[in-house]
Formats: C-alpha cells, sequence, structure tokens
C-alpha cells in the first residue's frame, strides 16, 4: 500500500505562513519555522494591543480634558464629578474634542459642573 503525504494541504499551511510573513527580515520571511514563530508572535501583540488602543485613547482624553479643566481652575476628578452631579452624560471623547477644538462650549460645560458643585 502506498504512504500517503499531505502534499497539497502541507504546501497550503506553509505558503499561508509565509505569506503572513512577507516583509518580514532575515529568514523571517522565508524559512517556515522562523516565520511560523515570528507570524505568531506578531498576531498575538496586534491581538492584545488592538485591545490596549482603547485604554491608550482614553488615557489621552483624560489628559487633554485635565489641561483644558485646569485653565478654568478645575481639576479633572472635580469636573467629572460637578457634570455627574449636573446630569450631564458626555464621554471623553467627545469632551476631549470639545477641549481641543470647540474651547467656548468646553467654557459653558465646565461653568455648569461648576454651578453644580457650586463652587
Amino acid at each position: 500500500m502506498a504512504r500517503a503525504i499531505d502534499s497539497s494541504k502541507r504546501k497550503n499551511r506553509r505558503k499561508k505562513i509565509l505569506k503572513l510573513a512577507k516583509g518580514y527580515w532575515g529568514r523571517r520571511h522565508s524559512n517556515y519555522k522562523a516565520a511560523k514563530d515570528a507570524v505568531t508572535h506578531a498576531l498575538t501583540h496586534a491581538y492584545r494591543d488592538r485591545k490596549d488602543r482603547k485604554g491608550n485613547f482614553r488615557r489621552l482624553w483624560i489628559i487633554r480634558i485635565n489641561a483644558a479643566c485646569r485653565d478654568e481652575g478645575l481639576t479633572y476628578s472635580r469636573l467629572i464629578n460637578g457634570l455627574s452631579k449636573a446630569g450631564i452624560t458626555i464621554n471623553r471623547k467627545a469632551l476631549a474634542h470639545l477641549a481641543v477644538e470647540d474651547s467656548g462650549a468646553f467654557k459653558a460645560v465646565v461653568a455648569q459642573a461648576k454651578a453644580a458643585l457650586g463652587a
């Protein structure tokens, strides 16, 4: 009985990995064993960093809001507290956009937060 060899499956599996490794440096783009490790590593980091990006943006928005509200004589935490007491629900992305792009609207939001705090 003839021995079965998984030629096409094996070739396709390797071709898929080498295609993902296109542009890698050295053996990593041409040697299957090195490419497999490099691709696995890269895909793991890509998955993790897609999650991390959301936290990074939130951190950036908070920094921008804090800088803008300190100009108005308020800290970030006091601003958020004032907004919740005033019943204003606005997300940090929109608040940061207001702080950078439309300072007049941001000042109005800060004024409402200050009024709710009684400051």
